[in-house]
């Protein structure tokens, strides 16, 4: 049967969308290079300016994303591990009907008839994998929006008592190619997210 590498298939696409949640908010050096100047000098963005933030700074040092994606992490990491054990027992089940089917060791109605079994018990085993990386897609969907709504009701607030003129969201150098670093607002903003975070989560726990 041909049966196992496409199982082997299966499992490792699943792994892959789990590293891609576990990886989802790592550290990007590349994406800041051109706007992550020093931001020593003494003056600060005034009132009518277009400032920007840093996302992908925001995302690693959010305390909410950290949250989220250590909540995100294990349910990814225990949907991996069921569906590797599944994928695992259905290899070593097809394995075994081969080495006896190879060596005679069943008539050819049995052979048949455990044949189908494999064959549903793939068909289960799909559909059941596609379930579960849908389930991980959808986890992440849903984290990343909740720090969206979380980032963008802070920064209207925010920016009420600012009264900035735009704040844009650089991410990976666009749309902020380059700019004065005193535009740079990404340190207030997070020390004023974190602080407004663990607030909150104090008053919940």
């Amino acid at each position: 049967m041909k049966n196992v590498s496409l199982i082997l298939s299966i499992v490792a696409i699943l792994a892959a969308a789990a590293t891609g949640i576990i990886l989802l908010t790592s550290d990007k050096d590349s994406a800041t290079a051109s706007t992550s100047e020093s931001t020593s000098e003494t003056a600060a963005a005034a009132k009518g300016d277009i400032v920007y933030i840093q996302l992908d700074r925001i995302l690693q040092e959010y305390d909410m994303a950290n949250d989220l994606r250590s909540v995100v992490e294990t349910k990814v990491q225990n949907i991996q591990a069921e569906v590797d054990r599944r994928g695992k027992k259905l290899e070593t089940d097809v394995n075994d009907f081969q080495e006896k089917l190879n060596k005679g060791l069943m008539t050819r109605s049995v052979a048949e008839v455990q044949s189908e079994k494999l064959r549903q018990q793939e068909a289960d085993f799909n559909t059941y994998a596609n379930q579960k990386q849908n389930e991980i897609m959808e986890e992440q969907t849903v984290m990343m929006n909740q720090l969206a709504d979380a980032i963008k009701t802070f920064l209207d607030k925010y920016n009420e008592d600012k009264k900035y003129a735009m704040i844009l969201t650089n991410q990976g150098g666009a749309p902020v190619i380059t700019a004065d670093s005193t535009l740079d607002i990404t340190d207030d903003v997070l020390v004023k997210l974190n602080e407004e975070y663990i607030k909150n989560k104090n008053k919940k726990d």
